[in-house]
């Protein structure tokens, strides 16, 4: 057995430096092979078996030399140990498997798999695969159809992963839209994995269908307006539909619809509390009648009761008083019982009242929303008082800290065609650092490899620009080493890992690491550059690692985030995570006079800034409760324009934020999510007792909570207690025509996009893929016997020859 240590890979991490591995490993490796000129390796495929040469040579030295007898000299002796021992070392080597390993330039085998989805969400589509295999026959190569899929089960990721072969080439003929299995991204993993390409071919629908989808609040408050949204949507040539949108059987809404797509917007407001329906139609001639009715259901609740305390008389306490069942306080009462947030804005800390009873509140999972003003925060006491403890910001701005900040860059294979953008996306986020903080650089590819130590920027930010700028790409893609390679260098510091990177690549294993570093207090921020990028991923990552995404255009937000300057020249607020509940989809447009003089804690999230980084809103979790503090406003009271559309949608949402699940305190079936037919949901009932229901078996998940899960086999309407679940049409029937997703399959794959009529095409790229430089592995067993049998044939004759001519007795003198 020989061992190894892992080397640096051929392809150079930096120009004219070196970068080390960060996570050397050895393995034991049963081969062994050495490299003598560029292409061409000689290997044994055992070289184990070498170590019984010396046995054997040991065994011929005593057999010839030790109690020697017989009338064979010294020399005659010598020369037939040395041609026995290379009879034997011939033998020995042949055993070890001797072999050579050689680029040459392959015709290989071109062979098509066409994968052929036979969905209905393909019926649109012109049948096209008989033709297509034909073509591509016709031009030489050999088509092997495989069926994916039928009715309205579309498991292409599936297909695609279980014909995958080793440098293979599939072609899919389908539009992408996969309803089972997994996805096409994860498929594409597995196929580059296999150095395998995945070609697409994907036709525009021929034959006109129309769907229809209803969108609107799971759960709503009684008596508050709610926006719904009606969207008929489709593929094939124009025609008229007729929308109609119910709500509990009564219709409040017609409209004829020409073109596509069509989203009709309408309010609706519930006079009653329980579970309601909305249902949106269609009447149009089309394909398919399974999408033409969308159903959803709507849980309206009592108004959740807050708390308003506050020493003055502001415009938000009217705004409050639309959506909420508010109730006035200048101080806070010893019973909170009643509530589900409490809402403090603008008042001194020694004016709130009972603090202690507030937070118990929070820990035991009330909400808290604490509003600025020029009576609070830094000019109201809240430095060092018992409210300050509760907050996600601590008053006064404070000095710069320093951050330990590791820069994660993908410089792997994948990332070789945008790696111009990815220095670049680099340099700026490294721009956007304040000198205050120590970073490192780490690069992957399939490890990650050390490039700089975390020093203080202050010192190394012209060495870091440097060596940025010399990173060159290479090697498969494994964006967990980059993640985990990140958590190294930063070692036992508290910090955060940029990763920097495409995201092609599969996010299950990067998201375990991100949230084991999370755990270890290292947050992970991803930052996505490239020529194409995989946002999906990058926010996976992002999320389970306590950080944010942001796009290469995003990098000034990072200044806000790790003590740059901000956004010069900016006004206005700016959205630093958009992946939240809370800002998700939220257009900011207010301009707030002043913020309150605070600073965002470790371990909150920031969420919303002015346009030089002054914290507007950051949150966290306080116990079992939320806390959300907004500290934009202006001198007269008033939020700064935050209480207008469509900038209220943000603090109507931070005050949900605060005040959480609304039937947190009920009693019975509390959540019933919509489903589609054949897709499973869970039924969630609180209360003392476990329910008995015909044919469907709760179990308890916690105190006095038990769930059940229920699949629906058909379209409806259906009612489990006191509590009412829509199932829609199945997710095949809600959209047609190729999905964005065919694209990245064939761009990760290295794979073609090709049209029906590219048969030809198609055959070209399959045999071009078949052919190549590939190493080619020649076993030269045979030849080591060959001599090793002409050596003992030579030395036999030789001395029988001898014997003839009376130069030695007939046996050669040797016992």
């Amino acid at each position: 057995m020989v061992a190894l240590a892992a080397a640096v890979p051929t392809a150079a991490l930096l120009d004219s430096a070196t970068a080390t591995p960060l996570d050397p490993a050895t393995a034991t490796l049963l081969e062994l092979s050495v490299e003598l000129i560029e292409g061409l390796s000689v290997g044994l495929a055992r070289p184990a078996y070498l170590l019984a040469f010396p046995i054997a040579a040991l065994a011929l030295w005593a057999l010839v030399f030790r109690d020697a007898s017989g009338t064979a000299s010294e020399d005659s002796r010598r020369w037939f140990l040395a041609a026995r021992l290379a009879v034997v070392a011939l033998v020995v080597l042949s055993a070890a498997g001797p072999y050579t390993t050689q680029s040459k330039l392959t015709t290989g085998e071109p062979r098509v798999t066409m994968l052929v989805d036979q969905s209905d969400s393909m019926a649109v589509t012109p049948n096209v695969e008989n033709r297509l295999a034909e073509s591509i026959e016709s031009a030489g190569v050999s088509v092997r159809q495989v069926p994916v899929g039928a009715a309205d089960s579309s498991p292409v990721g599936d297909a695609v992963a279980a014909n995958i072969r080793e440098n293979g080439s599939l072609v899919l003929l389908s539009d992408g839209r996969v309803t089972s299995g997994q996805s096409l991204q994860q498929a594409a993993e597995l196929a580059r994995s296999a150095n395998a390409t995945v070609s697409t071919v994907s036709m525009e629908p021929r034959t006109r269908e129309r769907y229809v989808t209803v969108e609107g609040p799971e759960k709503a408050s009684l008596g508050v307006q709610n926006r719904f949204v009606a969207r008929v949507d489709g593929v094939g040539g124009n025609t008229t539909a007729t929308l109609t949108v119910s709500v509990d059987g009564e219709q409040v809404l017609e409209r004829t619809v020409n073109d596509v797509p069509a989203p009709v917007m309408f309010n609706h407001t519930f006079e009653s509390t329980g579970s309601h329906t909305v249902t949106a139609e269609i009447d149009v001639t089309d394909r398919f009648v399974e999408n033409d009715v969308s159903r959803q259901t709507v849980r309206v609740v009592e108004r959740p009761e807050i708390l308003y305390v506050s020493p003055g008389e502001y415009p938000f306490r009217d705004y409050l008083d639309r959506l909420y069942d508010v109730e006035t306080a200048e101080r806070v009462p010893e019973d909170l019982s009643p509530y589900y947030a409490v809402v403090v804005q603008d008042a001194p800390a020694d004016s709130i009242g009972n603090v202690d009873r507030l937070q118990e509140f929070v820990i035991d999972g009330g909400g808290l929303l604490v509003v600025g003003g020029t009576n609070s925060f830094e000019s109201g006491g809240y430095q060092g008082s018992n409210l300050a403890s509760m907050l996600p910001v601590s008053v006064g701005e404070g000095e710069p800290r320093s951050t330990n900040i590791v820069l994660s860059v993908d410089v792997s294979g994948s990332a070789q065609e945008g790696m111009r953008i990815q220095k670049a996306t680099a340099l700026s986020v490294l721009d956007q650092l304040g000198d205050e903080n120590e970073v490192g650089l780490v690069g992957f590819n399939y490890q990650a490899y050390r490039v700089s130590e975390v020093e203080p920027l202050s010192q190394n930010r012209q060495e870091l620009q440097d060596k940025i700028r010399r990173l060159r790409a290479g090697g498969a893609t494994d964006i967990a080493a980059g993640v985990d390679g990140g958590g190294e260098l930063l070692g036992d510091r508290v910090g955060t890992v940029i990763l920097i990177s495409d995201g092609h690549d599969n996010p299950e294993e990067a998201a375990s690491v991100a949230r084991q570093l999370s755990e270890r207090g290292i947050q992970v921020v991803t930052v996505g550059a490239g020529e194409t990028i995989n946002e999906r991923t990058l926010r996976t990552i992002a999320g389970a690692g306590g950080g944010s995404y942001f796009r290469a255009t995003e990098t000034t937000r990072l200044g806000i985030l790790f003590g740059g300057t901000g956004a010069p020249g900016g006004s206005g607020l700016i959205v630093i995570d958009r992946g939240t509940f809370i800002t998700s989809g939220v257009t900011l447009t207010a301009d707030p006079d002043a913020f309150n003089d605070v600073s965002v804690r470790r371990g909150a999230d920031f969420l919303v800034a002015g346009d030089t980084g002054q914290p507007a809103l950051a949150t966290w979790r306080y116990g079992l409760g939320r806390v959300a503090t907004i500290t934009a406003h202006d001198d007269d009271g008033t939020l700064g324009g935050l209480l207008r559309e469509p900038d209220s949608l943000l603090v109507t949402r931070t005050t949900n934020y605060a005040i959480g699940d609304p039937e947190r305190k009920a009693t019975g079936v509390t959540g019933i999510p919509d489903t589609r037919v054949g897709e499973p949901t869970t039924v969630t009932y609180r209360g003392a007792d476990r329910p008995d229901v015909d044919g469907i078996a709760f179990r308890r998940v916690g105190d006095e909570t038990f769930q059940a899960t229920v699949t629906p086999d058909s379209t409806g309407y259906f009612q489990i207690l006191d509590a009412t679940y829509a199932a829609d049409y199945a997710r095949e029937y809600a959209a047609f025509g190729p999905d964005p997703a065919l694209e990245s399959l064939a761009e990760d794959t290295g794979g073609r996009e090709f049209t029906a009529g590219q048969g030809e095409q198609i055959a070209r790229f399959a045999t071009e893929r078949a052919r190549g430089i590939r190493p080619v592995r020649t076993d030269w067993t045979w030849l080591p016997l060959l001599l090793g049998l002409l050596v003992f044939t030579a030395e036999v004759s030789y001395r029988r020859l001898q014997v003839r001519r009376r130069d030695t007795t007939s046996d050669g003198g040797l016992p």
